[in-house]
């Protein structure tokens, strides 16, 4: 199993953090090719203000969550994903 690590980048700012974790992977549990975390949330324990994830226990399955909850999404290549989150990171600050 071969994986290489695009993105790993962490910022702080305030109370708040900002992740994206993005490995280009060829393990099956991934078919989207890619396993990321895309984290925008508090660092004092009050929770995810966004993330964009591939859920673990479900091979395929890619989730948005805020604080209103989880949901399953259509993940439209990783490119556009990451450039999503930045968007909506920079609209919430």
């Amino acid at each position: 199993m071969g994986y290489s690590v695009i993105e790993d980048v962490e910022d702080r700012v305030g109370n708040t953090i900002i992740r994206r974790k993005i490995i280009k992977t060829d393990d099956s549990q991934f078919p989207s090719g890619y396993r990321y975390a895309l984290h925008y949330g508090y660092t004092d324990g009050q929770g995810t203000i966004l993330r964009y994830d591939n859920e673990n226990e479900t091979p395929g399955r890619h989730e948005r969550h805020t604080s209103d909850g989880v949901e399953e999404i259509d993940f439209p290549g990783m490119a556009v994903l990451r450039q999503r989150f930045i968007s909506e990171v920079e609209a919430r600050q």
